[in-house]
């Protein structure tokens, strides 16, 4: 008797869960984490701890948000993103996939059920399969733009260019992807998506071309690009070998590099010849499989300061 009582309260608090569930999204019901408060007049870069994906986010001194990438649709990294997302509080989000693979774009379609989303950039190059035609699906329902070379991701005393790819002519998953430069305060961030050597390469050249003819091929109208004044770096393609080039590393000269990768990731990212070349260029790493999730707090007198591990 008392058996059968308990399984019928246990059936019932299942059923409950479920209909609640039906009319609020489990996920509605999570709790924030307790991130602090962004000062007047300063900016935060985060870089979420994703395990083998990327996702980052830019907190605008409006109080909006600009979301690069939102890992791989897992239900541990769907729930740790959108805690981090409410703990943060932005009234808004700009949504950015800088390609169509699942590590990057696979955990969109959580944050479109939670939050409040004004706009929506694509990637040039789809992709066929559930995640990313779950994604596309909702982001039609928003403006939306696809992503190439001077479309503006956020504009104002703090934007967002994008500097590559050219077109929606491209062939190349990884090398299509969009790489971004975010500016405030004279602090630049290059966002390297997952290019390869080769298009940093081409990169570089471009710049080369830009120093020699006196112009700034980079430029989105009034924002100004400057390759070779990067501060941080978000490393390209999780520290694969295959990117990362010391010439790359060399022209862009950064301070800061940040490395989302998985722990125990079986591509063993980032490779030992990367951290070895970004190490040569005299460049300070800071990794997500061992630190967790990492904040830079930019000032308005053109500083930074790096801090990490708040949701360990």
């Amino acid at each position: 008797m008392f058996r059968a009582a308990a399984l019928l309260f246990a059936v019932c608090v299942i059923a409950a869960i479920g209909i609640a569930n039906f009319f609020v999204p489990f996920r509605t019901l999570l709790p924030a984490y307790s991130l602090g408060k962004r000062e007047e007049g300063e900016v935060r870069v985060h870089f979420l701890d994703v395990g083998q994906g990327d996702c980052a986010v830019i907190e605008l001194p409006d109080g909006a948000a600009l979301m690069i990438d939102a890992g791989d649709g897992s239900w541990e990294n769907n729930n740790h993103i959108l805690r981090y997302l409410k703990g943060l509080g932005s009234p808004a989000l700009t949504l950015v996939a800088t390609h169509a693979d699942a590590d990057h774009c696979g955990g969109f379609s959580a944050v479109f059920e939670a939050f409040t989303v004004e706009k929506v950039f694509l990637p040039v190059l789809s992709q066929t399969g559930s995640v990313y035609e779950a994604f596309l699906e909702r982001a039609k329902e928003y403006p939306n733009e696809t992503l190439t070379r001077y479309a503006l991701a956020a504009e104002g005393e703090a934007y967002a260019v994008c500097v590559s790819p050219y077109s929606r002519g491209e062939i190349s998953e990884n090398d299509s992807s969009a790489v971004l430069y975010f500016s405030y305060a004279g602090v630049n961030v290059l966002f390297g998506a997952d290019i390869s050597a080769e298009r940093e390469m081409q990169l570089l050249n471009e710049q080369k071309l830009s120093e020699e003819l006196g112009e700034h091929l980079f430029d989105s109208g009034k924002y100004a690009v400057r390759l070779n004044e990067t501060d941080i770096l978000k490393v390209s393609h999780h520290g694969s070998a295959g990117s990362s080039s010391a010439a790359w590393l060399n022209m862009l000269s950064p301070k800061t590099a940040v490395v989302s990768c998985g722990a125990g990731n079986p591509y063993r990212h980032p490779a030992g010849d990367a951290l070895a070349r970004l190490a040569a260029a005299g460049t300070d790493v800071y990794r997500t499989d061992e630190l967790g999730d990492i904040m830079i707090t930019i000032f308005k007198d053109g500083t930074y300061k790096t801090e990490y591990g708040y949701c360990l």
